[in-house]
């Protein structure tokens, strides 16, 4: 198991994870968060992230599953931002080299 940290959205949303799988056969990754801001919110919050290929590049989907505390608990849409914004930064890292 590996331990990463994220942060996003104008309030830092810090997070610690780990990795709970690497399926090559369908090209994803899920990731557990386990400490964090988000912990305050939510009693259980993964990442799937997937890459299909398409053309000379691939097609990323994301996929957020969450369980909140209570009903009072935002939708994560600053996570989705996160998303978008990782996967930007991993093209342009990719189409770079």
């Amino acid at each position: 198991m590996a331990l990463a940290s994220v942060s996003s959205g104008p309030k830092d949303t810090a997070a610690q994870e780990v990795l709970i799988t690497i399926d090559d056969k369908n090209r994803s990754v899920t990731l557990k968060v386990i400490e964090g801001l988000l912990m305050e919110s939510y009693k259980s919050f993964k990442f799937i992230v997937q890459a299909t290929p398409k053309d000379e590049g691939s097609l990323v989907h994301w996929t957020l599953i969450h369980e909140k505390l209570n009903v009072n608990v935002p939708d994560p849409n600053t996570m989705l931002q996160f998303a978008i914004d990782q996967t930007k930064d991993v093209d342009a890292h990719l189409t770079q080299a």
